[in-house]
Order: C-alpha cells, then sequence, then structure tokens
C-alpha cells in the first residue's frame, strides 16, 4: 500500500536519494528543503528525471515553518526526519555558538516537528518516524566531539520514544551511517576552517590530518538511502540499523572496550 511520506533535509545526500526512490516506488513523497533556491533545485532534478512528488521549505529551526508544514500536511503515515548539520573541531576550544546551533537544527528542531506529528500519529494510533542519526551518535569520533554529542541526544530522544509511543502503535526507528560521500562529512571538515586559527588556537593544526585522511574513501551513498528506504517502509524494522555491517561491528567493538578505558 502506497504511504505518504515526509522528508526533511531532501534537498541532498541521503535525503534526496531516499526522496526519489521512494516516489519511484509510487509513495507520495513530501521533500522538504531548509531554503527556497534549493527548492527551485530540487523541482528541477525531479522533473529532469521523471519523477513526481511535492517539494515544500522546511527550516526545521523555525517554529513558524513547522506549525505551517504541520497545517498543510496533516494526514502522513511516516516522518524521515534527516535535516542535520556537522560542525567540526577541537570540543575544548570550539565556539558555543556553532554547538548551540548545531543542536538547534540536529536536537531541538528535530523533537519539535516530530512532537508535531506524534500528536496526529497518536489520534489515529498509527504512524512512524525514523531518524537519520549517525555511527557518532554510538561512539565519540574526535574532532567532531559536539556533532556526536548532537546525535547521541538525538539517540535518547528516539529510544525515549519508541518505548513512551508504544502503546499508541507508532513506530520509531534511528539510521546510523557510517562515512559516505555525500559532501556533508567533508563540510563538516571544512567548517573548522571558518574560526580555526593555528596562530591563536593551542590545537596543533596537525591534529586535523587524520580527520582529513578519513574522508578520502567514502561510500557510495545509494546504499544508505536503500536502508533509509527500506526501515522506512518495513513495519518490523529494526529500531537501531547501523550501515555497513563494518561500521556496526566497529562500533559495538569501541562501545565495549570503553568499559576498561582509563581516564
Amino acid at each position: 500500500m502506497n504511504k505518504t511520506i515526509l522528508i526533511t533535509g531532501a534537498a541532498s545526500g541521503f535525503g534526496k536519494i531516499a526522496a526519489f526512490d521512494l516516489a519511484q516506488k509510487g509513495h507520495n513523497v513530501i521533500a522538504t528543503t531548509q531554503v527556497y533556491p534549493q527548492m527551485s533545485d530540487l523541482i528541477r532534478e525531479a522533473k529532469e528525471k521523471g519523477i513526481t512528488l511535492t517539494v515544500d521549505k522546511l527550516d526545521v529551526t523555525h517554529s513558524g515553518d513547522i506549525e505551517y508544514i504541520l497545517k498543510k500536511y496533516e494526514n502522513i503515515d511516516i516522518l524521515i526526519s534527516n535535516a542535520g548539520i556537522m560542525e567540526g573541531g577541537p570540543i575544548a576550544e570550539q565556539p558555543v555558538d556553532l554547538i548551540r546551533s548545531m543542536f538547534e537544527i540536529n536536537v531541538f528542531g528535530a523533537l519539535q516537528l516530530a512532537q508535531g506529528f506524534i500528536k496526529k500519529f497518536v489520534e489515529k494510533k498509527q504512524g512512524k518516524i525514523v531518524f537519520t542519526s549517525s555511527m557518532g551518535g554510538l561512539w565519540t569520533v574526535p574532532y567532531v566531539a559536539a556533532y556526536c554529542a548532537s546525535k547521541h541526544a538525538l539517540e535518547a530522544i528516539a529510544e525515549g520514544l519508541k518505548t513512551e509511543l508504544a502503546p499508541f502503535n507508532i513506530k520509531i526507528a534511528t539510521c546510523n551511517p557510517g562515512v559516505f560521500g555525500t559532501g556533508f562529512n567533508d563540510r563538516g571538515v571544512d567548517s573548522i576552517f571558518r574560526w580555526y586559527d593555528p596562530k591563536v588556537n593551542f590545537t596543533p593544526e596537525s591534529s586535523f590530518d587524520g580527520v582529513g585522511e578519513s574522508l578520502a574513501h567514502q561510500l557510495d551513498p545509494q546504499s544508505m538511502a536503500d536502508v533509509i528506504v527500506n526501515v522506512a517502509l518495513d513495519e518490523n524494522s529494526n529500531f537501531r540499523n547501523v550501515h555497513p555491517k563494518e561500521t556496526e561491528d566497529y562500533v559495538k567493538q569501541l562501545q565495549a572496550e570503553a568499559w576498561n578505558a582509563k581516564s
């Protein structure tokens, strides 16, 4: 049966791929973008590909946008909460305003939108929310610790919702990507150098070399988008969905080792 699915952060990366794939499968997709120019680009690309979907503007940090979306799209079946941002840098020196803005998008915006749709799901005793989290929601990657903190928070929110909403037949799932070539990780690393100054900051510039090297072999984002699509459509999906398997195994290893880590 075809579903009505709203996706945030659909201007690029996993969100765009998943939106196009779901629309091609015959689902009614509302693909939302943060700003109007992204809307125009998405509409044009969908038309070029012969894909039918609805494109709308939704900045998850703007309460007016959220209220507009909740009123306009009252009867969705699935929310794919995918919008997010990464601000990189050593957390000991990273400007707190950047960290706060990241939490506004990754945590508070995602939660406010989810709460709005949850009220509608409760009324009909049905619905599903899929949060795009990160491998960084399950362990902490050096020099993107603040981003990981925001995803740790999202994981806690998702897990709480899963338990609290089970009596209302509302399903909650997370998708946790490894390192994929969507441009998201590259932008996160580049963001460090908008404020970092080796003449002022005490963190050596050489510390970031390993971060850049880790982005040299990024994976094809199509496989991760496939996971998001499958999790969204599967009524009995796992709650947590780390991809690829190598990343899942590595995260489990790090979590086990953390119990014996020294201060």
